[in-house]
């Protein structure tokens, strides 16, 4: 988040230019204008600094959704937007910035966890919908701006409706939910940043070993939720689990190879959809990645 901006009335001689505008035009277009005016006079009224951004609030950025950000339009989440802010928390700190690096780290990891608590089925988000965040610069954290708020935007389009059911599941289904979305966010939160297996064996031996360790977890649980499609489940992931832990103790790099694609193939979104049906949770697998494990 960026300055405080202060607020700026839609009065005054924004108003009393559109006004003099009108004596210039024919009916239809005055009317056009009248219009335009009532519009613009509505987008500012609605402007917010980012500063004021509440969990729930829905908006639309000024400009483009990414880089610096001092006012946002906040509007009714029946209409369409293109942001929501779905969790915000406070980093910990003393006087000094601790760094945009840092401070987008905690972010990265903090509003996954957020998010999921606000709307635990990444499965049923709109098209396009993806985690970002306003975080603090050094400039208004000098003034004791400590507050990330986590949002769900879309950089193309807009969608309506809130996005906030998590009062909406069954225990069942979230204990579903938390699992398998902890097993994915595991995945990429480890994932190394090149694709060097072998001058990288060490990274990917990590990623997989915290890979395991969420599926372990998930497949404990699992065993706490009754339906014949998640007691199959529960068995390809105790194999995916196995997998990943035959990749994190892989001796060598073709070792690691030959355990490692049986364990992301176990893995596929797609085996999930019968259980996912079985508990009433969304079906479709989300297109970015059906991509990834079709390639």
């Amino acid at each position: 988040m960026m300055t405080r901006a202060p607020y700026r009335s839609p009065r005054g001689p924004a108003a009393v230019a559109a006004l003099l505008a009108l004596a210039a035009v024919g009916c239809s277009e005055a009317a056009e204008a009248v219009d335009d005016a009532k519009d613009g006079a509505r987008k500012a009224a609605r402007q917010r600094s980012v500063f004021s951004l509440d969990v729930g609030d829905c908006y639309n950025p000024n400009g483009k959704a990414e880089g610096e950000a001092y006012l946002v339009e906040v509007v009714p989440c029946e209409e369409a937007h293109q942001g929501e802010v779905v969790g915000e928390f406070a980093v910990e700190g003393g006087p000094k910035h601790p760094g945009d690096e840092k401070i987008v780290g905690i972010a990265d990891e903090r509003c996954a966890a957020e998010a999921q608590r606000y709307a635990p089925d990444t499965w049923a988000l709109p098209a396009g919908v993806g985690l970002s965040h306003y975080t603090p610069t050094r400039e208004s954290w000098a003034t004791g701006d400590l507050a990330v708020s986590c949002t769900y935007t879309v950089e193309k389009g807009t969608f309506k409706g809130s996005l906030n059911t998590a009062k909406s599941f069954e225990p069942d289904q979230l204990t579903f939910l938390k699992g398998s979305n902890a097993v994915y966010e595991t995945l990429w939160a480890h994932q190394p940043v090149t694709d060097d297996v072998e001058g990288a064996l060490k990274d990917y031996k990590a990623q997989a070993e915290a890979v395991a360790a969420a599926l372990g977890t998930h497949v404990e649980d699992l065993g706490g939720i009754d339906g014949t499609e998640v007691g199959k489940l529960r068995a390809t992931l105790t194999k995916a689990a196995g997998q990943w832990e035959k990749a994190a103790n892989a001796p060598d790099a073709d070792a690691f190879y030959l355990a490692y694609d049986q364990a992301f193939t176990l893995i596929d979104p797609g085996e999930t959809v019968a259980a996912r049906k079985e508990l009433g949770l969304a079906t479709t697998v989300p297109a970015e990645d059906a991509e990834v494990w079709a390639s």
